[in-house]
């Protein structure tokens, strides 16, 4: 399990390093600094004409004690004091005694020069405010000087929250993070700013704040192997679960398809699709596996007899918004017994009816929004959940006491009470309709095989995403489909059953 802290939660984990454990700051910023340095070294770099340019907080500390190191190795270095010396703190004010003791210049205009590497030390994680002036105009021609980009601990500009950037960033090729990847440097845009990424291990007790439920985190290779369900000797297809998917409207068969195939390809047992009528033909010829069951009009009897019949339901792709979807909808959410996965249209009439959600019978829901579906059930916009996607998530899952897996380029998962899950496969060849269904299908037939809501969730964004980079892999970045999704899915489970 690797976790993914914020700024305040780094703040805290540093405060009770050097306050509790007694570790100094000068300490900490000598292992970063030669945490940096080792790393450019083993990586190959070449460091024949090195500039570091540093702020004056502990940021700023950390980079005059690499300029000092690498200096000390025989390496041509300029280093750059971006504001007043005697701003610093005095940590760094000590890094930059240091580093004259070796007669190495320390200068305050940054020049567009040919150098090898542009380390960048000028904001840390605490960094809460738009870059503006003269610090905005010194990263843009950093961006813009030659050389390899290093940034120490996170690029400057890049909110540690939530990936934002704010006013501009330093767009680097590496960043060297110390102690715990940061969540800011995981969801985008700052993910692409931050380049490839070392974590450092500079003895920061990060301890007690993985702890706490607000503690973001993800899983590593390998890890979800033990996610995945058991598939015993002596079982039959009722073993692993009868699935109901109520999904499709004239024109969408395509939704049901996609949720049902996904489902059997997970590993569900027996998948029933309730549809319109007029999907049935189209059904039984592209998935004779599954059992049809058709309307032509809203009959609450029927629908509540298959309901009573299953041990999963998937609820919502592509059933658009007439009155009669809404009454499924609001039967479906008033009398099922069992988990319940609600994607697509099936949040849109949320949306329209938000009383629905205080008819919840149980808590055992799991919401698939994307952010246009987020934003229309909280009022929230699309910059609000960006910025804060983890806290609105949080106060949702837990007003309404649902799994909510909010679908992104990094998407996170918020069971009611847990702490959030962020998901790092996946690839931008997924950005085509129908990948939402393959998704809801998938979490629904690993519901039917005994997995709890937030395992499912879990594994069933992983599989998904690795689905995609292995279709990518043999189709390229803009010919995957959403049903090639559902075979590299059966793909993905065999990659970690082999593990």
């Amino acid at each position: 399990m690797k976790y993914l802290l914020n700024a305040s939660q780094m703040k805290r984990a540093d405060e009770y390093t050097t306050g509790r454990l007694r570790i100094p700051s000068l300490e900490l910023m000598e292992r970063a600094a030669a945490g940096c340095v080792d790393h450019m070294e083993e990586s190959g770099l070449d460091l024949t004409n090195v500039c570091v340019v540093c702020g004056t907080g502990n940021n700023g500390g950390d980079g005059f004690a690499a300029a000092r190191m690498l200096t000390e190795k025989g390496h041509r270095v300029t280093a750059v004091l971006c504001g007043e010396e005697e701003h610093c703190t005095k940590e760094t004010k000590e890094q930059i005694k240091r580093l004259r003791q070796t007669g190495a210049a320390i200068t305050t205009e940054f020049r567009e020069d040919s150098y090898s590497v542009v380390i960048d030390a000028l904001f840390g994680v605490g960094l809460n405010r738009e870059i503006e002036g003269k610090r905005r105009e010194l990263i843009d021609a950093m961006n813009r000087s030659g050389g390899f980009k290093l940034a120490v601990d996170i690029p400057s500009g890049v909110c540690a929250d939530s990936g934002a950037v704010m006013g501009t960033a330093f767009r680097a090729d590496a960043t060297v993070t110390f102690q715990e990847m940061k969540l800011g440097m995981e969801l985008y845009p700052g993910k692409e700013y931050a380049g490839k990424t070392v974590t450092v291990n500079i003895g920061i007790d990060t301890s007690e704040i993985k702890k706490e439920k607000d503690a973001a985190f993800t899983y590593e290779c390998g890890e979800y192997k033990s996610l995945l369900p058991v598939r015993r000797a002596d079982s039959n297809k009722g073993t692993y679960g009868r699935v109901l998917v109520i999904a499709g409207s004239r024109g969408m068969s395509g939704a049901a398809y996609l949720n049902a195939r996904a489902a059997y390809t997970a590993g569900a047992g027996l998948v029933q699709i309730y549809t319109s009528e007029d999907n049935r033909v189209i059904l039984q010829t592209q998935l004779p596996e599954a059992i049809i069951r058709t309307y032509d009009f809203y009959d609450e009897v029927e629908l509540l007899k298959l309901l009573n019949w299953a041990d999963v339901v998937s609820v919502g792709s592509g059933i658009g918004t007439s009155d009669k979807s809404r009454k499924i909808l609001r039967t479906v959410m008033e009398n099922v017994e069992v988990p319940c996965v609600i994607d697509a249209d099936g949040l849109n009439l949320i949306a329209d009816h938000k009383k629905y959600l205080d008819r919840l019978r149980h808590e055992n829901f799991i919401f698939t929004p994307h952010m246009k579906e987020m934003s229309r059930m909280t009022g929230k916009d699309i910059p609000q959940l960006r910025a804060r996607r983890i806290e609105i998530l949080r106060e949702f899952a837990e007003e309404y006491s649902v799994t909510c897996v909010l679908k992104d380029a990094r998407t996170v998962t918020m069971p009611a009470g847990g702490r959030p899950y962020v998901n790092l496969s996946g690839n931008a060849s997924m950005a085509k309709a129908g990948s939402g269904d393959v998704l809801a299908g998938i979490i629904a037939g690993l519901l039917a095989q005994g997995l709890d809501l937030t395992d499912a969730a879990v594994l069933g964004t992983y599989l998904h995403g690795r689905a995609g980079e292995l279709a990518s892999r043999d189709k390229g970045s803009y010919s995957v489909m959403a049903s090639d999704l559902i075979e590299y899915t059966g793909r993905a489970m065999k990659e970690e059953e082999d593990r």
